[in-house]
C-alpha cells in the first residue's frame, strides 16, 4: 500500500505522476493519490475578484484565510477541475480511478476552526469566518472497499466538520491521515524541490535521510513555509503507523519510482 501526495504548488509534472501511479497499479500495487490545489486556486480566485489572503498565526505558521467564498472557489478548483483531470488522465492510462474529496462519504472528518488567532503588525487579532480544520477521523472502510474493488482513489483535500460543513484542509496532513488509517508501507510527498534542504533554496544541500526523532526536534530549523507542513505530515504519518515517508522531487521523470528508490529525503 502506497499513498502518494502530489503538491499543489507550481512545477510538478502531473503527467509523470499519473504515469508512475498507473505503472504501479498495473504491477498489482494498491495506491491512493492525494493532490493539492493551492496554486491554481490562487490564480482563479484572482481572476474571480476574490484574491487569496494569507495570514500568520501566533506560532508563525502562514496559511490561507478561507472564508466561505474562498472555500467554494477552492472546492471548485480542487475537487472539480484538478481532481477530474487527474481521474481522466489515469483512465486514459488504463487505471480505474475514482475521484472524491474528503466530503464524500465523510471520508475525512474533523473539527472546524471557525476563528484564527493571527499576528498583524505585531499585535494579536481574532479573525472569524474561517472554514478550515484538522482531520480527526478517516472513513477507512470506504477506502478499503474502493481499493478491494480495484479502484484507485484520487482524493481532493476537503473535509467535513461534525456539523456537516465543508472544510479546507492541508493536503499533506490529509495524505498523512489516510496513510496512517490504511497502515501504508510508504507515503510519498512530491514537491517542487528535491526534498528537505539543509540550506533552502540551495538544492545541492539535500538531506538524503533523517531519523524521525531528529525531524521532530529540528522541525523549525529544517523546514519553512510549505515544507514545514510537509514535514509535519510526515511526522504525523510515521507516528500513526506509516512505515516510511519520502519527501521527493515531483518535477522529474518517474517521480514516484525515484522516491521509492530513495531519491529525496527518507524519513523513518
Amino acid at each position: 500500500m502506497i499513498v502518494v501526495k502530489a503538491g499543489g504548488g507550481e512545477g510538478l509534472d502531473m503527467e509523470a505522476v499519473c504515469a508512475d501511479v498507473a505503472e504501479l497499479v498495473q504491477q498489482g500495487e494498491q495506491v491512493v493519490l492525494v493532490h493539492g490545489g493551492s496554486h491554481e486556486t490562487n490564480v482563479i480566485s484572482e481572476q474571480l475578484g476574490h484574491p487569496p489572503r494569507f495570514v500568520t498565526s501566533v506560532s508563525g505558521h502562514v496559511s490561507r484565510y478561507t472564508d466561505r467564498e474562498m472555500l467554494e472557489i477552492f472546492a471548485m478548483v480542487a475537487a472539480g477541475r484538478i481532481n477530474k483531470l487527474l481521474v481522466e488522465r489515469l483512465q486514459q492510462l488504463g487505471v480505474d480511478a475514482l475521484g472524491l474529496s474528503g466530503l464524500d462519504g465523510r471520508l475525512l472528518e474533523g473539527k472546524r476552526k471557525s476563528a484564527l488567532c493571527i499576528i498583524v503588525n505585531g499585535k494579536r487579532k481574532i479573525l472569524r469566518g474561517e472554514y478550515s480544520g484538522k482531520i480527526e477521523q478517516v472513513n477507512v472502510g470506504l477506502l478499503r472497499t474502493l481499493l478491494a474493488a480495484g479502484y484507485v482513489p484520487v482524493v481532493a483535500p476537503l473535509a467535513i466538520s461534525y456539523e456537516s460543513e465543508a472544510l479546507n484542509v492541508d493536503g499533506d496532513r490529509a495524505a498523512a491521515a489516510i496513510g496512517a488509517a490504511l497502515k501504508a508501507q510508504k507515503m510519498i510527498i512530491l514537491s517542487n524541490v528535491p526534498g528537505l534542504l539543509r540550506d533552502f533554496p540551495d538544492e545541492s544541500t539535500l538531506i538524503p535521510h533523517i531519523p524521525l526523532a531528529v525531524a521532530q526536534e529540528h522541525l523549525d530549523r529544517y523546514a519553512q513555509g510549505r515544507m514545514k507542513r510537509k514535514l509535519l505530515g510526515a511526522i504525523e504519518a510515521l507516528h500513526d503507523g506509516v512505515e516510511q515517508v519520502v519527501i521527493a522531487d515531483g518535477r522529474v521523470a518517474q517521480p514516484v519510482h525515484r522516491a521509492l528508490a530513495g531519491y529525496g529525503t527518507v524519513i523513518q
